[in-house]
C-alpha cells in the first residue's frame, strides 16, 4: 500500500504541471510500472485538446506497460470527447493492473470507465489517497457536478487580520516569497475578481508573472463605471477584461474590455447572476483579491468555497485600520462563520492557510 501511495503522490506532482494550460479539464497525472515493477514512463495532461496524461504514460512506456501497473489520479475516460477514449488505449497496453485515485464525477465516466477495464480482466485498486485526489481536482469537482465556478478569496493580513493602514497603505504587508505565491495562484485560477475601490485605491495589474504562467482573465466590479480608462488592470492588451455594472450604466473604455450587464439588490450588483454569467462563459474557477467589502459580501451571500490567508508576522493595532472582511454582522462567536483548516504553508517569514467554508 506505501507503493501504491508513494507513486499515487508522483501522479499528482506530475497533474500539478499543468496548471493554467488544462482548464477546463482536470489536472491528472499518470505513472507506468513494468512488470518488474521498474519505471517505465511517465506523463501528465499538458495542454485542454491534447493527449490526457495515461497517454503520453503509455507512450513513454511502449511495451514495457504490458503486465505492469498503471498508477493514475483520476478515472481514465471512456467518451470520445477532444481525444479518442482513453480506456480503450489502457487496455490495448496489456497492463495487469490500474490504481486510479477516484472515480470521475463526470456523468459521462462516473465509474463506467472503471468498470469497462475490470471486464477486460484487468485488476483495478481504487481509491489510493482519494481525499488528496479529489483536493487537487476541487475546481473540476464543482464545475462539472454542479455548474458553478470553484470560489476563492485570497487575503494578505497582519496577525490582527489588517489588511491596509487607516490611509489604505497596503504595501507591502506580506514578504516577496509570499507575493510569489499568489502568482501561482493567479495561473491557477481562471479569473480574478476585484472591486472598484480596490483598483482605484492600488491600481493593479492583475497580471501573472511566472514564466510561461498565464493571464488570468480580469473581472472589474464597477456598478457606476467610476474606475479610471487608464488604470493598469486595462493595459494588456493580450488579456480579457471584463467590468461588471449596471444595466444602465453608460462609459467610455478601451474597445477591448467586455461590460457585463447585472441587475442590481439593494443598490449594488447581483453577485450570484454574475458568477452564472461568468460559467457560461466558461470560467470555471475566480481567485477574489479585493478590499474587505466585496469579500464580506460573497461570504454573506454564501459564495465562497475557499480562503487563503496569507499572515505576516505583524500587528497593526490601529482600529481605523483596514479589515479582511466587512459587513458581516455576528451576535456571537457560534453564529461565526466557520472554517475548515486543511494546510499550512510557509513562505518565511509569512504563513499561509487554506480554509474551506464549513
Amino acid at each position: 500500500m506505501i507503493q501504491h501511495e508513494n507513486y499515487m503522490k508522483r501522479c499528482m506532482e506530475l497533474a500539478k504541471l499543468g496548471e493554467g494550460k488544462v482548464s477546463p479539464n482536470p489536472l491528472v497525472g499518470a505513472v507506468v510500472l513494468d512488470k518488474e515493477g521498474n519505471l517505465a514512463g511517465e506523463g501528465y495532461h499538458e495542454k485542454y485538446g491534447e493527449a490526457h496524461a495515461e497517454i503520453n504514460a503509455l507512450n513513454m512506456a511502449g511495451e514495457k506497460a504490458c503486465q505492469g501497473i498503471l498508477y493514475i489520479n483520476l478515472e481514465p475516460c471512456c467518451h470520445y470527447g477532444k481525444t479518442p477514449p482513453c480506456v480503450d488505449r489502457v487496455i490495448e497496453s496489456g497492463i495487469k493492473t490500474l490504481v486510479p485515485g477516484m472515480t470521475d464525477p463526470n456523468p459521462r465516466v462516473a465509474g463506467k470507465g472503471i468498470k469497462k477495464i475490470r471486464d477486460a480482466g484487468i485488476e483495478v485498486i481504487e481509491n489510493v489517497l482519494n481525499k488528496e485526489c479529489r483536493k487537487l481536482n476541487e475546481i473540476f469537482i464543482k464545475s462539472i457536478t454542479r455548474k458553478k465556478p470553484f470560489i476563492a478569496i485570497k487575503t494578505a493580513s497582519t496577525m490582527d487580520g489588517k489588511i491596509a493602514t487607516s490611509t489604505a497603505k497596503s504595501k507591502w504587508i506580506t514578504s516577496e516569497s509570499a507575493r510569489e505565491e499568489v502568482h501561482r495562484l493567479r495561473n491557477k485560477y481562471d479569473a480574478i475578481i476585484t472591486g472598484s475601490a480596490t483598483v482605484i485605491a492600488d491600481n493593479p495589474a492583475l497580471t501573472c508573472r511566472l514564466r510561461q504562467g498565464r493571464n488570468p482573465v480580469r473581472v472589474i466590479i464597477d456598478s457606476k463605471l467610476i474606475t479610471p480608462e487608464n488604470s493598469m488592470v486595462y493595459q494588456d492588451e493580450q488579456t480579457q477584461v471584463i467590468i461588471a455594472t449596471s444595466e444602465n450604466s453608460t462609459g467610455k473604455y478601451p474597445c477591448r474590455v467586455e461590460f457585463l450587464k447585472c441587475p442590481l439588490i439593494n443598490d449594488k450588483l447581483d453577485l450570484e447572476f454574475l458568477i452564472n454569467k461568468l460559467y457560461e462563459k466558461g470560467i470555471y474557477s475566480i481567485l477574489i483579491e479585493s478590499g474587505a467589502k466585496l469579500n464580506g459580501a460573497f461570504l454573506k451571500q454564501k459564495l465562497v468555497d475557499k480562503v487563503y490567508f496569507f499572515l505576516a508576522p505583524k500587528i497593526m493595532g490601529d482600529k481605523n485600520a483596514i479589515s479582511s472582511f466587512e459587513g458581516l454582522i455576528t451576535e456571537t462567536p457560534e453564529r461565526c462563520i466557520k472554517l475548515e483548516f486543511q494546510e499550512v504553508k510557509r513562505f518565511p517569514p509569512d504563513l499561509m492557510i487554506e480554509g474551506y467554508i464549513n
